[in-house]
């Protein structure tokens, strides 16, 4: 684990940095078995292997997902502790394991049941999935993830928005296309083997990469962010002038820190829900199948476009305006898809999701070193990854159950517009802490 080994970053021809965004965008489509889009096609193959209703089968992903949320912060800090090549490598490990296990688990449940009584072959089924579900999301969607991003933004500084607007180009259309390449893997060699196809693919190659490639600070490797050659200020912005270094608990005293982390998780969990409902959402608005995941892909452009667009603008314009901008197309998204039987609807739903989703994206790698510095970068990045994946992990249950108590998701859509409203009007005053620092010193 050593800094100069196997190679030394500082000798590369390039800035090691972009090296370093390589490897954390392919680690973020090996989170892809994590995320709800990976899910997604498998959903009711379980509830029909599982034996298991809609709404149980949602519980055990919101009982799992909020455990390993309830998890993530103290992962955070061992990620401060550890650094980011090493949590890479075993958050690899784990997620190529627990696959493995997820190949298994309708044969285990039925296994467990037997031999206790045919009568707890529902409980068995619902503990066997829920357990996956927690160790699934917590390695590739908690974990994994968040380490990646992580590392990205202590490579870069005034060029932070760019490089992750590089490495978003790539994870948008990885995720977009997902559902339908798993869907292929699935019809072509069954739930079970698409599993096995891509635990041993996570095993195989990101495990080796991750140790190959991650570095922690590029100060380790004498090197410093963006690849400068000497100290300087880069920007004349004040939004891009670290002057202090927030610990976790004065990043939890500023309001702008839970309106980021709120509208990050409100998106994570409609988002969340639409994909794990997806085929059930597109049946009530009479979308077939290759219809309804096909919409994934023109969104994926409006992603990519806005994620270019806000690494582009981030370091001449203020964050909240660009959060503002965000939930606006988060609320567009809700809007569509209630109203997704009309040709408008379909527009707003891709249009604002996209924008929502390349916002995302963007902002929630740059905020958190830029707000709050890169000292205790884990464990600030540790609480909004847990508050991210626990409001996930509520989505797929509220949806789900506005479905199978109203037969209908139309009521928890409308519902869900209230809420990007809110946080769009109270953008408006997060600010970015380091402002006021830099006030209280210079007076």
């Amino acid at each position: 684990m050593a800094p100069n080994f196997p190679w030394e970053p500082r000798r590369f021809p390039i800035f090691y940095g972009w090296v370093i965004v390589f490897g954390a965008t392919v680690g973020t489509l090996f989170t892809i078995p994590g995320q709800t889009m990976g899910f997604s096609v498998f959903t009711d193959i379980l509830m029909k292997e599982l034996g298991l209703s809609r709404v149980a089968l949602s519980l055990a992903y919101c009982i799992g997902t909020v455990a390993s949320g309830l998890m993530l912060p103290w992962m955070g800090r061992l990620l401060d502790r550890w650094g980011d090549r090493q949590m890479t490598v075993v958050a690899t490990a784990a997620t190529g394991a627990v696959l493995f296990y997820l190949s298994v688990v309708a044969d285990l449940s039925r296994l467990l049941s037997q031999m206790f009584s045919e009568r707890w072959q529902t409980a068995c089924s619902f503990a066997c999935i829920g357990f996956g579900f927690f160790m699934i999301r917590i390695s590739a969607q908690g974990v994994l993830s968040m380490t990646c991003r992580n590392v990205m933004g202590k490579w870069f500084d005034v060029k932070r928005g760019m490089a992750l607007a590089f490495s978003g180009v790539f994870v948008s259309f990885g995720f977009s296309l997902a559902p339908r390449w798993l869907n292929h893997w699935v019809e072509q060699y069954g739930y079970e083997g698409a599993w096995r196809l891509i635990g041993f693919a996570t095993l195989a190659i990101m495990g080796p990469l991750g140790w190959l490639i991650f570095r922690d600070r590029p100060e380790d490797c004498g090197l410093m962010m963006d690849g400068v050659t000497q100290k300087a200020e880069t920007s004349t912005n004040m939004d891009m002038v670290i002057h202090h270094d927030f610990t976790l608990k004065e990043t939890l005293q500023t309001f702008s820190f839970w309106l980021f982390n709120l509208s990050f998780a409100f998106y994570a969990m409609f988002a969340t829900a639409f994909t794990f409902h997806i085929l059930s959402i597109g049946s009530e608005f009479a979308f077939n199948k290759e219809r309804i995941l096909t919409l994934f892909v023109p969104m994926a452009v409006v992603s990519v476009v806005t994620n270019v667009s806000f690494g582009w603008i981030n370091t001449k314009m203020r964050l909240k305006y660009l959060l503002m901008l965000m939930n606006l197309g988060g609320l567009a998204g809700v809007f569509g898809l209630y109203q997704l039987t009309h040709n408008w609807g379909v527009i707003a739903y891709v249009v604002g999701n996209g924008i929502a989703g390349g916002g995302f994206v963007s902002l929630s790698g740059i905020i958190w070193p830029r707000f709050f510095g890169r000292l205790w970068l884990g464990s600030i990045s540790g609480i909004n990854m847990s508050t991210m994946v626990i409001a996930s992990g509520m989505g797929p249950l509220i949806y789900g159950w506005s479905e199978q108590m109203g037969g209908s998701y139309r009521p928890i859509l409308l519902l869900s517009m209230i809420i990007p409203l809110a946080l769009a009007i109270l953008s408006f005053w997060a600010d970015n802490p380091q402002r006021r620092m830099g006030d209280t010193l210079s007076s």
